[in-house]
């Protein structure tokens, strides 16, 4: 397989056509071999618009989910950027390739170990991997210029938005399946904050999420 074609076929039919357009960051699509962070297996797929398969039950979301949320952040390259959710490390090299520093909390110690040689193969090396409980964070690195979530959850933790900096942007999908939609956050002062819903998608969720209860009383 040419993985070069496919990786340029996957930046001009899937990645622009979804809005994707910062010359920047389409210099890193071009020039990442996401084939070397998929398994094995599923290295054909790479370039697919498809999610694959990961260890521990997780997926990686197709390219275009990938590169739009890290497209609707706008990332400058002094920013320091904390990630909820390592996965295999392929969003993980995005980020570090647009901004300063990325510190980036994996709950799976085995799939956080992949992103480390992931990362390390790939010449990556602003980025801190960390096992840990995703969802809460590391407030005592922040405040952060930009958050990211990779998986949905049905509602944004306040405290997660509380290790914002003042102006910083936090992008995460919120709902539950059907109706999910892309929300970013963007922090005005100490406690006040604007939320803009950004376009429809569907991720799986983050690891440890409780899901709201249905029941009333």
């Amino acid at each position: 397989m040419n993985f070069d074609q496919a990786r340029f076929n996957m930046v001009e039919q899937q990645i622009r056509t979804w809005h994707v357009l910062d010359p920047k960051l389409i210099d890193v699509l071009l020039r990442l071999k996401r084939e070397t962070f998929v398994p094995h297996e599923y290295q054909n797929l790479a370039y697919s618009d498809t999610d694959i398969p990961l260890a521990g039950g997780k997926t990686m979301p197709a390219p275009c989910i990938q590169a739009r949320l890290i497209h609707d952040l706008h990332l400058v390259s002094t920013d320091k950027v904390l990630e909820i959710g390592t996965a295999n490390g392929y969003s993980t090299a995005i980020l570090a390739s647009l901004c300063n520093r990325v510190i980036s909390i994996e709950q799976d110690s085995i799939l956080s170990q992949t992103a480390k040689s992931n990362l390390q193969n790939s010449g990556v090396h602003n980025v801190e991997v960390r096992v840990g409980d995703a969802l809460e964070g590391s407030a005592s690195d922040g405040p952060y210029d930009a958050i990211i979530l990779q998986g949905s959850v049905p509602e944004i933790p306040h405290h997660l938005l509380e290790q914002l900096q003042i102006g910083g942007k936090l992008i995460a999908v919120v709902g539950e399946d059907p109706m999910m939609q892309t929300c970013l956050v963007t922090r005005q002062g100490p406690s006040s904050f604007t939320h803009k819903n950004l376009w429809d998608t569907i991720i799986p969720r983050l690891e440890g999420i409780k899901e709201p209860s249905h029941f009333h009383f």
